[in-house]
């Protein structure tokens, strides 16, 4: 495309370092769905005829399905998506050499990879919404069951197992308003820019950028060709929802674990060991977990190709999709997995109390209780504080005490106390906005119902 102004042909070690196939041809459909809407502008315009726009997309909808249908094999030597279907094109019509009539590749590529990007983040923005779902199906199913809370992973205070799915709600909620971000920073249409500065022909960038379903042309040109925000922003919506779900693999590992116990995972989402005959391995969880390293390493992989580019387009940037391709398959395949997960795990409401038993859970209930009666809070965190110290010498629990018991340690305390000193009656009581009380959880539910 360039022996103009070349003595040689390229050495073929150059094809096979700067090619580029094995990045951008799953791009191949969206490169045409670009080329087609070029065309019919050329055309609107008078830069071609009517007649040459029309057999020019008559010609790529002829590559499209030579592409759909699998007989149409790239070449290297052409050595990306856009010159592969721009020469299949104009062996089938010779007028597919005017095509890149005011065009670049530089526009060509931006514009192609927004357009791909786009269909692959709505997919995804859907399967994040089943997994939203998902989660509020689980906190309707375990809202009235008790787990602990911890804290530094030390129980800390009994919660509603429904609270704890609606709190992955929010997390991933807000990682559906960060992907709803992306889909709108990259909603404008680059094509026109050019290599770098436009063109001098009359094009008509609206009419293209219309076609293509984007809100508006880009407004820089020089600015298009080098813009690669788009994809950190995706990189960063795909680094923290990473990272959200590494966080709840890891909690659900932990409690499936013989030593608590109280997170039944489904069989067929887990494996056995080749040497030990009573494994169940929460591999599908810690394979998740594992992933999330991989998704900000491509995040920081972009970010270091950029820092130190000039403007405008630079080859470096040829790499920018390679990690992104690598996380939007690793993001859609595990949102679609732990989702399917999700919704058959179990809970073991007998092992998760049984759990609660041995630690001073309500220690906080009972200094607010203290409270109530006119205790200042920091004495009664003192008082309540000596009295753990004193069961845990003992190993005495605060559910095996009896009223005497308690008022030689605590002479505030009366009957009436000893009504409030259980977990299920603890979380009952959080009952304030956005706490684990029953009836917020519910309540909780209903609102996430709305936002879905």
């Amino acid at each position: 495309m360039w022996h103009g102004r070349f003595s040689k042909d390229t050495a073929e070690t150059v094809q096979d370092f700067t090619q580029s196939l094995d990045i951008d041809w799953r791009m191949a459909e969206a490169d045409i769905t670009g080329s087609i809407a070029h065309a019919k502008m050329l055309g609107a315009t008078g830069i071609l005829t009517p007649e040459e726009s029309a057999k020019i997309v008559d010609g790529l909808m002829k590559v499209a399905d030579e592409i759909r249908g699998g007989s149409f094999k790239p070449s290297a030597k052409l050595e990306d998506v856009h010159m592969n279907i721009e020469a299949r094109l104009t062996e089938i019509e010779p007028l597919g050499a005017k095509l890149h009539t005011a065009r670049s590749r530089n526009d060509q590529v931006a514009t192609t990879t927004r357009i791909y990007l786009r269909s692959r983040l709505r997919a995804l923005r859907e399967n994040l919404r089943e997994l939203l779902r998902v989660l509020v199906a689980n906190a309707e199913r375990h809202t009235d069951i008790i787990i602990p809370g911890y804290t530094h992973m030390q129980q800390a205070q009994p919660v509603s197992m429904g609270h704890y799915w609606l709190s992955w709600f929010e997390a991933f909620r807000r990682d559906l308003r960060r992907l709803d971000f992306v889909l709108d920073s990259l909603d404008e249409c680059p094509l026109g820019a050019g290599a770098l500065a436009g063109s001098t022909l009359p094009i008509d960038r609206e009419m293209t950028s219309e076609l293509l379903g984007f809100s508006h042309p880009t407004r820089n040109s020089l600015d298009t060709v080098a813009n690669r925000d788009y994809m950190t922003d995706y990189h960063y919506f795909a680094s923290v929802f990473m990272i959200h779900i590494s966080r709840l693999c890891n909690d659900l590992i932990t409690w499936n674990s013989q030593e608590l116990g109280f997170i039944v995972l489904p069989d067929d989402f887990c494996t056995g060991s080749s040497m030990m005959p009573q494994k169940k391995n929460p591999d599908v969880l810690e394979l998740a977990r594992g992933k999330a390293g991989q998704v900000i390493g491509n995040l920081v992989d972009l970010m270091i190709t950029l820092k130190g580019l000039p403007m405008t387009y630079n080859r470096d940037l040829q790499e920018d999709k390679r990690g992104l391709w690598s996380s939007l398959d690793t993001v859609e395949a595990v949102v679609k997995i732990i989702a399917e997960l999700l919704s058959q795990v179990d809970v073991d409401e007998g092992l998760a109390l049984a759990g609660l038993e041995k630690g001073y859970s309500l220690a906080t209930d009972v200094a607010e209780y203290l409270v109530m009666k006119g205790v200042p809070f920091r004495e009664a965190h003192m008082m309540v504080g000596r009295l753990v110290g004193w069961c845990t010498a003992n190993h005495v629990a605060f559910e095996d005490m009896t009223l005497e018991q308690w008022q030689e340690h605590i002479p505030e305390v009366d009957a009436a106390m000893m009504d409030i000193l259980s977990v299920r009656e603890s979380v009952r009581r959080r009952n304030v906005y956005g706490g684990t009380g029953f009836e917020q959880v519910r309540r909780q539910i209903e609102e996430a119902k709305s936002r879905l």
